[in-house]
């Protein structure tokens, strides 16, 4: 038995819904974790959902902005989430579900995008995105990451020279700056977290889950970049098997500028 589990920044879960449902046809994870889901709790589309299998829910929204959810058939043993920065956003939202390998905590992000400049000095929006990492560095050590865990979603930043087209030119492009690439390599050193992406797929190969709806021939110039995570604690890591980054999702008609990202997890639901 397995569980699989799939991240995706879905841009508007409201417009995209089919796009949900089709991937769901597609791929049917067990476990969903969706970013930039832009609607109140109030206002999500629970009932559609739970026709596709998706009976529980945790989610955390905020009207027109940020917001994400766990989607899930497999129930809930804890549902939790915390703010960051003080600035009341909607950015993370965690679970944790019961399996034959005992509980397993899974935590779904929505990080800061970090605006144009790469300064913090004359940009609030990069500081804003540097100190959401030094807080979830100095949140997620210690007992917090003891035990079995898994930390996906839009993570906003691509970190090795193989996750972006062209190491060169985006040196100093939002994202893929040397500050934001050593504040990751923080949070997933104080962890320690392992990138299981990267685990099953080197960093030899090029591999991306976002390209810029500018696009205008995306699959072709292929000009993307892998800013959306799946990570674990090492007490989890081996039980990931397998990864995938699924890129027909960009191809849909008016489609999220990012692809779902899905793990497979050799460990079974025990409710």
């Amino acid at each position: 038995m397995t569980i699989t589990l799939a991240t995706w920044n879905i841009n508007s879960i409201r417009p995209r819904l089919h796009h949900v449902e089709q991937f769901n046809a597609d791929r049917a994870p067990d476990i969903l974790c969706l970013q930039e889901t832009k609607v109140i709790n109030d206002q999500f589309p629970t009932a559609s959902l739970k026709k596709l299998g998706y009976e529980y829910a945790a989610i955390n929204g905020q009207k027109s902005y940020h917001g994400v959810a766990i989607l899930s058939r497999i129930p809930f043993a804890k549902v939790d989430m915390r703010g960051f920065c003080d600035k009341g956003d909607a950015r993370h939202v965690e679970v944790t579900i019961d399996t034959d390998k005992g509980p397993l905590r899974i935590h779904n992000f929505y990080v800061p995008a970090g605006g144009d400049i790469p300064d913090p000095a004359v940009n609030d929006k990069f500081q804003h995105k540097l100190d959401f990492l030094e807080e979830m560095k100095s949140w997620l050590t210690g007992a917090e990451t003891d035990n079995a865990s898994i930390l996906v979603g839009d993570l906003n930043i691509a970190p090795h020279e193989n996750d972006v087209w062209s190491h060169k030119q985006l040196l100093k492009v939002v994202s893929h700056t040397p500050i934001e690439v050593e504040a990751l390599a923080a949070v997933q050193e104080a962890g320690p977290w392992q990138d299981v992406v990267r685990n099953h797929i080197p960093v030899e190969h090029r591999l991306y889950s976002w390209w810029s709806y500018r696009s205008r021939d995306w699959s072709k110039a292929d000009k993307g970049r892998r800013l959306d995570h799946i990570w674990a604690t090492d007490a989890a890591a081996d039980k990931v098997s397998a990864v995938e980054v699924y890129r027909d999702a960009r191809s849909w008609e008016k489609p999220s500028d990012h692809a779902p990202v899905i793990a497979k997890l050799d460990m079974s639901p025990l409710a």
